[in-house]
């Protein structure tokens, strides 16, 4: 069996690759369980730290400026006995030099600002005063005393927060950014080191159903596995459980094929040692024919569970592809009137599929069962059913398409399994048990190929692809 290779991003479903970025990433995110976890991760501690921040903050706000004012207050006195009166302008430098504070001083005689480029601070602004009035806590008289001073010789001193001090304020907002972005680099490592037996049992169950039983899913700490070892487990478990049951019903069929071939070869034998008189003559071609369609199909389920194994085996040797197609025709010819219309293409490339290295008697058995379908489900009024021969690059194609109602689309992916048939009416006319299409798929996969089918509107289109070897 071969392994098919991990999910990319490119094979979600339903995730356009033509589209713009953001629109693939959103249908990303909805395809991911790991990105939306990491997400709620993320925006869960945002939200818990806004909140804890906010409700700090407002904690530590509450009467703030009851317990400040009068340090404040008594701070700017200072200053202001320190610059003096009449004020000197050398103390103010010295003051603003040493101190993350602006200065600007008006009265008679000194003008002057300790940093004219910079606006007036918001603490000085007619906004900040008529906050602290709204807040209760006084009048504009209030708040201007509270930041300004006024000296005996008519001098007004005002003091503001310097905003050259804050220039760290964009360094520190890049690196909480930075620690974010950090922060979510590890919970998304960490959430996909969680969930990776998620990808284990992916490709355990794709294994188990393409057949391959060898390799169980690895159990993340078997001797006390979490919820994702318990699930590997038991799907273990019920892989087991379906091996067995398929191994037990391959061993029945070949049992029972097996033992119906003395029967049958028997009851053959007494049909054709009948006596051919008219009376009984149409029982005994009817007989022949029964039998004949029961061997028929005990070679079909013998050939599907050789071709169905681990090591199905093929016997390759240089193959005449379109001599094989219209040997297969003709011997059509003997079940369906209509065979001889059969259309073969060949696309003027006989020469190219003369020597092909098949398993001449697996790909006769395709084609018969490919056509034999088609012949089946022609309308007689219709245009014949086409077979097409063609060498694509490092393969060959076979095409077989007829001209008939077609396939509801819902049946296209079960046609190829065993014992499917789109109608429930096993008639003589329109098929068997359903087989053919099923060892069709056994034929192309054991060639390393693949079987695909569409609708083709009108009529069914089912394409084998098989790799040349050699």
């Amino acid at each position: 069996m071969r392994w098919r290779r991990r999910l990319r991003a490119e094979d979600i479903p339903g995730v356009e690759h033509d589209c713009p970025w953001h629109r693939r990433a959103s249908r990303a995110v909805g395809y991911s369980l790991r990105i939306r976890l990491v997400l709620v991760f993320m925006a869960l501690a945002v939200t818990v730290a806004i909140a804890f921040m906010g409700g700090v903050q407002k904690a530590v706000s509450v009467g703030w400026r009851e317990a400040a004012r009068p340090l404040l207050m008594d701070y700017v006195d200072r200053l202001t006995a320190e610059i003096g009166n009449p004020p000197s302008i050398e103390r103010a430098q010295a003051i603003a030099k040493r101190l993350p504070i602006t200065l600007r001083i008006d009265g008679p005689v000194v003008h002057w600002e300790s940093h004219p480029d910079q606006p007036r601070p918001d603490w000085m602004s007619d906004k900040f005063q008529r906050e602290d009035h709204w807040n209760g806590h006084g009048s504009d008289d209030q708040g201007r005393r509270l930041l300004q001073r006024i000296t005996a010789d008519g001098h007004s001193i005002e003091f503001g927060l310097n905003a050259l001090s804050w220039d760290k304020r964009p360094r520190i907002a890049w690196g909480t950014l930075t620690v974010l972005l950090l922060l979510t680099a590890l919970a998304y490592v960490y959430v996909r080191h969680l969930l990776r037996p998620l990808d284990d049992i992916r490709m355990g169950a794709q294994r188990f159903g393409e057949g391959n039983f060898a390799q169980a899913i690895p159990v993340r700490h078997a001797h006390r596995p979490d919820e994702l070892g318990q699930l590997a487990a038991t799907i273990n478990t019920m892989g087991d459980d379906i091996h067995q049951m398929l191994e037990a019903k391959r061993a029945l069929l070949l049992a029972m094929s097996h033992e119906l071939r003395s029967p049958l070869t028997r009851a053959r034998l007494n049909t054709e040692l009948l006596p051919e008189s008219p009376e009984v003559q149409t029982q005994r071609l009817a007989l022949m024919r029964d039998l004949g369609e029961m061997a028929g199909l005990i070679t079909d389920l013998l050939e599907s569970e050789r071709l169905a194994g681990r090591h199905a085996a093929l016997h390759r040797e240089p193959t005449d592809l379109p001599a094989l197609a219209r040997e297969v025709i003709g011997e059509l010819g003997r079940r369906h009137a209509t065979a001889a219309s059969i259309v073969l293409h060949a696309g003027g490339q006989e020469e190219a599929l003369q020597t092909l290295s098949l398993d001449r008697s697996r790909l006769r058995l395709l084609l018969r069962n490919l056509l034999d379908n088609s012949l089946r489900h022609s309308d007689p009024a219709a245009p014949p059913p086409e077979l097409y021969l063609r060498r694509v690059d490092a393969a060959v194609e076979i095409e077989v398409r007829d001209h008939g109602p077609g396939v509801p689309p819902e049946h296209l992916p079960h046609l190829a399994q065993a014992f499917y048939r789109p109608d429930t009416a096993r008639q003589r006319t329109t098929g068997g048990v359903g087989l053919g299409l099923y060892l069709c798929r056994l034929v192309a996969q054991a060639h390393g190929g693949t079987l695909q089918m569409r609708n083709a509107e009108p009529g069914l289109s089912v394409t084998v692809r098989l790799p040349v070897v050699g």
